[in-house]
């Protein structure tokens, strides 16, 4: 049981593990937003635009019923509510998608392009610093080389 909890706690706790964990919490985070924007932002103006709401675009399957009350007030029947098939919900996610997709794609050409940007910029300053001087100690340590070669 120790080996377990030992190789467990070596699992759980490797950097990639805890930087995948952030990775899913900002990313529902970023989920959330994404859509609040299309259902607060995107979506009104849709439906001033074209005069329809996705939201409440539905198919009723089986229509409701209202609530019975005798004339002594009692209820004689419990209400039931309509069953529909919520098309709408549907083409909202589809649009929250496609907006996180186009973030994501941006963001991962963005540090694409910052990544090249800076191994551009280590390569030109790697290339622009001359060689530096040896030493003392080196220089006297290849002229000692050079003689012993020379009196082989």
């Amino acid at each position: 049981m120790a080996k377990f909890i030992d190789e467990f706690k070596e699992f759980a706790f490797k950097g990639n593990v805890v930087d995948m964990a952030v990775g899913v919490i900002i990313g529902g985070a970023f989920g959330k937003i994404v859509s609040s924007v299309v259902a607060d932002l995107i979506m009104p103006l849709i439906a001033a635009i074209g005069g329809v709401n996705t939201a409440d675009l539905k198919i009723e399957l089986k229509p409701g019923v209202p609530e019975v009350v005798n004339e002594a007030g009692e209820v004689v029947t419990e209400a039931v509510e309509a069953v529909t098939w919520n098309y709408g919900a549907f083409i909202q996610n589809v649009i929250d998608f496609f907006i996180i997709a186009i973030c994501l794609f941006f963001i991962i050409k963005g540090i694409a392009k910052a990544s090249s940007l800076r191994k551009k910029k280590e390569a030109e300053e790697a290339a622009a610093e001359p060689a530096p001087e040896p030493s003392k100690e080196e220089v006297l340590l290849s002229e000692i080389r050079d003689l012993l070669k020379e009196k082989k």
